[in-house]
């Protein structure tokens, strides 16, 4: 009897808990059919809150079947306890639950009943889920078709968008860093360049050798030809030098490539003039008196060269070519002041800069010490200013400055460029070197025929004394990074083609004008 009334108790909470799975499965079936209606609008959301809310009622049912069972397994045990306490009593109640079998019977097959509904019911939301799944794609397919692409190249091209999104946000943030950084080097570098100009205070016209001597008076060119110019022959002989005897009175001019060479005639010249006797002896022994002169002339420029910039510990031949720098000029400016003042402005802008000032000076005097040889040996001076260098111990960096300052091999130290700036600096100082004016007419208009040899030019001007060319260019040609190519390209078509001291700038202007009217 007892096992009866606990299986009668087991089937009162069963049937309670299928009641309130039959509840809840009536509503999720409600909600369902809502979620359907509103599917037709946003399917895609539809789906899944539908799939969510089908999930949280199974796992309300499954909640409250495993309630129940911790709670029936509760009350069992408790009243097993009770059972056995009043298991007289219960036995008084047998007939009394005999009469009840048949309305527990009754409620059983209502609960089954109810369990089969319940899985109807299960079975129409999983249709439903299956017709809303089939009815979104079907949606998508539509979709596809009026776009034309299908959902991977829809999202292949979305993905391509936001590259090429991301690539110009990315140039134009780099193009952003590279202008702020050049503005500021560029301030910081002018006011490095500025201090050090402001600090040199030598001439910059330098003297150099002269190829005319003054006579004391015009009876003399007659003593200095001879008797049927055995005088100047022997002169031209012993010195390798064209002697010039024009109408200008009282004036002969030396002409000739070899400085040294035109200073030994000038300085024989002057010599005999004032000793009075000239004849072929006199004039072989003078030039050679006069060359051993020079000789020490050369040494003496050297030794007061390296006294007054202060190095030490110079090879004796680099002392010697030193001094036969001061008999060279290049556009006209002297060798040796040139490389002096070169030496100062590459130091004071190490000292700006916080490095070796001393090494800085000792490179640039150095630079163009292969000019001193280049008449004799073949190549570039910067290359052979760097063998030389190298043959007379100095050590590596040193030897890529000299090398390296006409950039015909690659920089190996930041004290290689110094040399560059400091030479660039000599070099442009107002009156330091001069052109022929047909020489610099030529260059203006060749600066100006390479810029127009390029296709989208609509004007090319040469500016700041042949320094700058300016080119504008047709906008609708060219975007702006094809103008920076463009810049860049003109600037090596200059290297190539011409020969100049410094440097030339290459400004390219691409100008875009927008026009609307307010009608």
């Amino acid at each position: 009897m007892l096992y009866f009334y606990i299986s009668l108790l087991v089937s009162a909470v069963a049937i309670i808990a299928v009641a309130g799975a039959y509840f809840a499965a009536y509503r999720q079936q409600n909600k369902a059919k809502a979620l359907f209606k509103q599917a037709k609008r946003k399917l895609e959301a539809a789906t899944r809150d539908a799939e969510i809310r089908r999930r949280d009622a199974l796992s309300k049912l499954r909640d409250e079947l495993y309630r129940k069972r911790n709670e029936s397994r509760f009350e069992i045990k408790k009243e097993r306890i009770e059972l056995e306490r009043v298991q007289n009593k219960l036995s008084l109640r047998s007939d009394n639950l005999s009469r009840n079998e048949s309305a527990l019977q009754d409620s059983k097959d209502n609960l089954q009943q109810l369990e089969r509904n319940l899985l109807r019911r299960s079975d129409s939301l999983h249709a439903d889920e299956t017709k809303i799944k089939g009815l979104y794609n079907e949606l998508i397919q539509k979709l596809e078709n009026i776009v034309g692409m299908s959902r991977d190249d829809a999202k292949k091209a979305l993905l391509q968008t936001l590259e090429s999104e991301v690539k110009l946000t990315s140039q134009k943030w780099i193009q952003k860093v590279e202008e702020d950084t050049r503005k500021v080097a560029k301030e910081k570098a002018v006011g490095i360049v500025t201090t050090a100009m402001q600090r040199y205070t030598a001439d910059s016209v330098a003297p150099h050798a002269s190829g005319v001597v003054h006579l004391p008076s015009d009876d003399m060119k007659g003593r200095i030809i001879g008797k049927e110019g055995r005088n100047i022959k022997a002169l031209e002989m012993a010195t390798g030098m064209e002697f010039v005897i024009g109408d200008t009175p009282e004036i002969i001019t030396i002409s000739g490539f070899n400085p040294i060479r035109r200073e030994v005639a000038r300085r024989s010249l002057e010599k005999l003039v004032s000793d009075g006797r000239i004849n072929p002896t006199r004039i072989e022994e003078i030039v050679k008196l006069t060359e051993s002169d020079i000789d020490e002339i050369i040494q003496e420029y050297g030794t007061k060269t390296i006294l007054e910039m202060n190095l030490q510990g110079l090879h004796p031949e680099m002392v010697t070519l030193l001094g036969r720098l001061h008999f060279r000029t290049s556009f006209s400016q002297n060798v040796l002041l040139h490389s002096k003042e070169v030496a100062r402005f590459a130091g004071m802008i190490a000292d700006e800069l916080g490095l070796d000032g001393r090494k800085a000076m000792r490179a640039g005097l150095l630079h163009d010490i292969g000019k001193a040889v280049s008449a004799e040996v073949e190549g570039p001076h910067a290359i052979i200013g760097g063998d030389i260098a190298k043959r007379c111990g100095e050590e590596p960096l040193i030897i890529n400055a000299i090398a390296a300052h006409h950039e015909e091999v690659p920089f190996e130290s930041v004290y290689s460029v110094l040399v560059v700036i400091a030479d660039t600096i000599s070099a442009c100082r107002p009156g330091a070197r001069r052109e022929t004016l047909a020489a610099y007419i030529k260059r203006l208009e060749k600066l100006e025929e390479i810029a127009y040899g390029f296709d989208g030019i609509k004007k090319a001007f040469a500016l700041q004394a042949g320094r700058e060319v300016r080119v504008i260019v047709e906008e609708n040609f060219m975007n702006d990074d094809q103008a920076r190519e463009m810049a860049r390209n003109i600037a090596k078509k200059v290297e190539t083609d011409m020969a100049f001291p410094g440097q030339i700038k290459v400004n390219v202007i691409r100008e875009t004008r927008s026009i609307e009217y307010a009608r």
